[in-house]
C-alpha cells in the first residue's frame, strides 16, 4: 500500500513539473521553423540572458509571462527561447545552436527580438520597452504588419 501511494505522489509530482515547464516556448529552433511553416504563423525569437540580463528578465516579467502575452502568442505566434545563461546547464547542441543563431542575426546584445515569418525570412526586431504587454504586442503588431 506505501509503495502504491508513493508511486501515485510521484507520478502527480512529475505532472505537475511538466505542466509547469509547458509555458509554450522552444527551443528546438529548427522544429520551430517547421511549426511556424506548417501553421503559418510569425516565429518569435527571444535572445536572452535569462538568469543574469536584468532587461531580459523585466521584459520576460512584464510581457512574457503575463496571460495576455500567452494568449496571443498561442494564436499567433510560435515561440522561441534563445538563451545565453551563465548558472542554468543548457546541452552541447543548443549552446551550439544558440551561438549559430546569434551570429546569423548578427546579436548584439539582450534582449534582442526577431521576428521571422513563416517561410523563416527576418520582418523585424524589438527589444525591451516600457509600458508592459499591451504596448508590446502592438509593437510586435506594427513588425509583422509591414
Amino acid at each position: 500500500m506505501k509503495f502504491l501511494f508513493a508511486f501515485i505522489a510521484f507520478f502527480f509530482v512529475l505532472t505537475l513539473s511538466v505542466r509547469a515547464s509547458d509555458d509554450g516556448w522552444l527551443t528546438d529552433y529548427e522544429a520551430a521553423a517547421k511549426k511556424a511553416s506548417a501553421e503559418n504563423k510569425t516565429m518569435l525569437l527571444d535572445f536572452t540572458g535569462s538568469d543574469w540580463c536584468g532587461w531580459c528578465i523585466k521584459l520576460d516579467k512584464e510581457v512574457f509571462s503575463q496571460p495576455e502575452f500567452a494568449a496571443y502568442a498561442k494564436k499567433n505566434l510560435v515561440l522561441v527561447k534563445v538563451d545565453f545563461p551563465r548558472g542554468k546547464p543548457q546541452s552541447a547542441t543548443v549552446k551550439k545552436q544558440n551561438e549559430t543563431l546569434a551570429a546569423k542575426f548578427k546579436i548584439q546584445g539582450y534582449p534582442t527580438i526577431v521576428i521571422l515569418n513563416g517561410q523563416g525570412v527576418q520582418i523585424g526586431e524589438l527589444g525591451y520597452q516600457q509600458g508592459g504587454v499591451k504596448p508590446w504586442i502592438t509593437e510586435l503588431e506594427k513588425v509583422v504588419k509591414k
